[in-house]
């Protein structure tokens, strides 16, 4: 699990081939303190498990999952990456519930000035755009951001100076695919919705009659 408030922004220092997978390595310094392998770090929003400790990063592996569902097999050597480390029970919850699951990618298409903020538009397909609301928490690329406008196909996100300076959104340009996790909590609740519409009173004894239990 992982806030959103990103801790340090790394480089990508290779993407390589590494048996029938690939694997990642990372230039960082920050989220590295205290790290060891097996331990969980978010890279743009991907909650990937360390592998090896190196003395100025990390490396970690991606499964086929990971590369099918987020732009992370799209990186280069020098490409910048948004890093925090999972949050412990003693952690300030600064952004909001952050899983590191990313549910699909978005496609950035404008970036707007509002005084010394940054507006930027990005488009989602509907099933994503199913769980965004305005003023509803939002994670790109792994960092929490608040929604300001919400249409069809396309929301908005609003940085303040300070978070400009904290994540890599402001130095990526229209056409490039963004990691986007919607808030777990509007999927729960969503869930529970269909399946109360659905259910029937027996439903836990049918289940079981069909399945061989008595």
């Amino acid at each position: 699990m992982f806030t959103g408030i990103i801790e340090e922004v790394g480089t990508v220092h290779r993407l390589s081939h590494s048996g029938a997978g690939y694997e990642l390595a990372l230039a960082c310094r920050a989220v590295i303190e205290g790290a060891c392998p097996g331990d969980s770090i978010a890279v743009n929003g991907v909650c990937l498990t360390v592998t090896k400790l190196q003395a100025e990063g990390f490396t970690v592996g991606l499964s086929p999952e990971t590369r099918r569902r987020t732009n992370l097999i799209h990186l280069q050597s020098g490409s910048p990456v948004n890093l925090e480390r999972s949050i412990t029970p003693a952690t300030r919850l600064g952004g909001h519930f952050v899983q590191g699951h990313i549910d699909g990618l978005g496609i950035i298409t404008a970036f707007r000035r509002d005084d010394d903020a940054l507006r930027v538009t990005i488009r989602a397909y509907p099933e994503l755009m199913h769980y965004i609301v305005p003023k509803g928490y939002i994670a790109l690329d792994g960092a929490s951001l608040t929604v300001v406008d919400v249409d069809n196909d396309w929301f908005t996100v609003q940085m303040v100076a300070y978070t400009q300076q904290c994540i890599t959104l402001p130095h990526k340009r229209p056409g490039e695919s963004i990691n986007i996790e919607v808030d777990v909590l509007g999927k729960y609740v969503d869930k529970m919705m269909d399946f109360r519409q659905g259910q029937s009173s027996n439903i836990t004894f049918e289940f079981l009659a069909e399945n061989g239990y008595e």
